[in-house]
């Protein structure tokens, strides 16, 4: 389990992988002429087709290469639309104060002002923050950037007010796709009130995400905004209503497509929707199970959250001393790669499960997640400070385990079996903690200076 939160991290089927390999994809050059593609296109045009009927959206495009890059060609196509209308002045972006970090960035990339909105103690949009402030800038309003369900992994009820109040200046709504995992088969940005998505294809469609592969944020415009998509690079159009591309291609990493077609071709409507509903049952039952022991930072209406839970580190740091990086550390000992830590709020842990891992899986995260509990409660009574405790000397290898100089506190048990395996692999970090600050300020080359090639010759 890789319980990243906000990075939705689920299952890469072998059987969606497969195609990535056929020559017919991954032999065709991204510039061949379009009769030589006719194949590839029909691909296409039918993911566009699956992916509309999906958001709500009237147009697709599959030309942005990363989430990022989707970001940024949705506001591009916004920003021309209002060009187009003759409102050249608005350049106004509404960003809440919970927002990714890309959005703000995003913004100002595309020529636009950012002004912050704020949250009210649940994490939630303050509306009455937002009121104020588009009625400030009505008239240079050009959209407000959203994530749904929110960053704090919460749907937030008044997402429709949101958007409401927005249309009534004239503005448009850009709702971030990041979280489109809680959304699939159950509701629609384009229907809710949205005006443009982007979506992360190697995200919420299984391709493979992360160590630096290719990504696909592709966009989904409502039919206003549809003649504002990111144009072929190969074909000249006016630029009166297009932004020009914003890939070198037009269907940016079109070889890796194939991997997001079978997985909505085999699961079906009814499976997409199933996964959402796991998904969102799997990061409720994390959080109702580590509540007892933890705090759980945002919970929406009836105490429930959307598909990820933020855990609230920062009293028992206050506490004990314990931070965010002991429990990520010592979770390497129980065998699972660390939450997202901080992300969106310092001192904090974020869990998203997806609906990838089985309920087997899920109860040993949680019966990991107890266990470090416990332990730091060993350090709040004073068993252990927190430098001699388990959670600091995280996480243990075994060249240190075995080692005859071994001066811990605790067992060596306690360090490298700290549950019941049951038949299970053991997982072994190649090393033991690393000082995370000096390795980031400290900085070295790992390639060979030019004194041992002096040597060598």
């Amino acid at each position: 389990m890789i319980p990243l939160g906000s990075c939705t991290m689920k299952l890469n089927a072998t059987s969606e992988m497969i195609p990535v390999g056929w020559e017919e994809f991954s032999n065709i050059h991204p510039y061949a002429p379009y009769d030589q593609t006719a194949g590839y296109k029909i691909l296409i045009n039918d993911l566009e087709v699956k992916l509309s009927k999906i958001t709500g959206y009237s147009a697709i495009s599959l030309q942005p290469n990363a989430g990022s890059q989707g970001e940024y060609a949705g506001l591009l196509a916004i920003d021309a639309f209002h060009r187009s209308n003759g409102d050249q002045q608005r350049k106004i972006c509404l960003i809440p104060e919970s927002a990714h970090g890309t959005n703000p960035a995003s913004a100002q990339m595309a020529g636009m002002k950012v002004v912050p909105i704020s949250c009210d103690k649940k994490g939630n949009i303050d509306l009455e923050d937002l009121s104020e402030k588009a009625s400030q800038h009505s008239n240079e309003l050009a959209a407000i950037m959203i994530t749904y369900p929110s960053t704090h992994g919460v749907f937030e009820t008044t997402v429709t007010d949101v958007c409401k109040i927005i249309h009534d200046h004239g503005g448009k709504v850009y709702i971030d796709g990041a979280n489109l995992n809680a959304m699939v088969g159950l509701c629609k940005p384009g229907e809710f009130g949205g005006d443009v998505s982007h979506l992360n294809l190697h995200k919420t469609f299984c391709i493979p995400h992360g160590g630096g592969g290719p990504g696909v944020g592709p966009i989904g415009v409502v039919k206003d905004l549809a003649p504002h998509l990111p144009s072929d690079p190969l074909k000249y159009e006016p630029p009166s209503k297009n932004v020009g591309p914003v890939s070198a291609t037009n269907f940016g990493s079109a070889s890796i497509l194939p991997i997001s077609w079978m997985y909505i071709q085999m699961m079906g409507a009814s499976g997409l929707r199933k996964a959402t509903q796991v998904a969102i049952l799997s990061a409720n039952y994390i959080a109702q199970k580590l509540s007892p022991h933890f705090k759980i930072l945002y919970t929406g209406k009836n105490g429930l959250i959307a598909h990820e839970c933020i855990i609230d580190i920062r009293p028992l740091k206050e506490l004990c001393g314990v931070e965010v990086d002991d429990i990520a550390k010592r979770l390497i000992d129980f065998g699972f790669h660390a939450p997202t830590m901080s992300f969106p709020v310092p001192g904090t842990l974020m869990i998203e499960p997806t609906e990838s891992e089985s309920l087997a899986e899920l109860d040993r995260f949680i019966e990991a997640m107890i266990c470090i509990r416990h332990e730091i409660t060993q350090v709040e009574d004073g068993t252990y400070s927190i430098e001699e405790s388990p959670l600091r000397n995280a996480p243990h290898c075994a060249e240190k385990v075995i080692s005859d100089d071994w001066q811990q506190k605790y067992s060596r048990s306690v360090a490298a079996y700290p549950v019941d395996l049951k038949g299970r692999n053991k997982y072994w970090p190649p090393i033991g903690r690393v000082d995370n600050v000096y390795g980031d300020k400290n900085l070295m080359c790992s390639c060979p200076s030019m004194s041992d090639y002096q040597e060598e010759s």
